[in-house]
């Protein structure tokens, strides 16, 4: 069993990324799960056997996603890792992050 967690950057966000990604999660034995970051990128963790999680990966970058994709940071995570995933899926996107020059108090 491994666990990756990958970061993925490009146009990622508003193309349909996770939703795509969780349509494909069910055609893997894997789990995990994906959300959109507020710096623009996307986050998926995921868990499953090596080979199970290879294919899903290239399945990723095979679907219509690969265009959107610029690069991919991928991260071992440590095999002691209490992390456990049931099933796939898509969590919300993480807040926005502050911005003053966007404050109601500042229109």
């Amino acid at each position: 069993m491994i666990t990756y967690q990958i970061y993925y950057e490009g146009k990622v966000q508003g193309v349909g990324f996770r939703a795509t990604v969780l349509g494909l999660a069910r055609g893997f034995d894997i789990a995990g799960e994906v959300k959109n970051l507020p710096d623009g990128r996307v986050e998926l963790l995921l868990q499953g056997e090596s080979q199970e999680v290879e294919e899903f990966l290239k399945a990723i970058k095979e679907s219509h996603l690969g265009s959107h994709i610029m690069s991919e940071q991928k991260n071992l995570m440590d095999a002691d890792s209490t992390l456990r995933f049931r099933g796939f899926k898509i969590l919300p996107s993480t807040l926005q992050p502050f911005n003053p020059s966007t404050s109601r108090s500042n229109l």
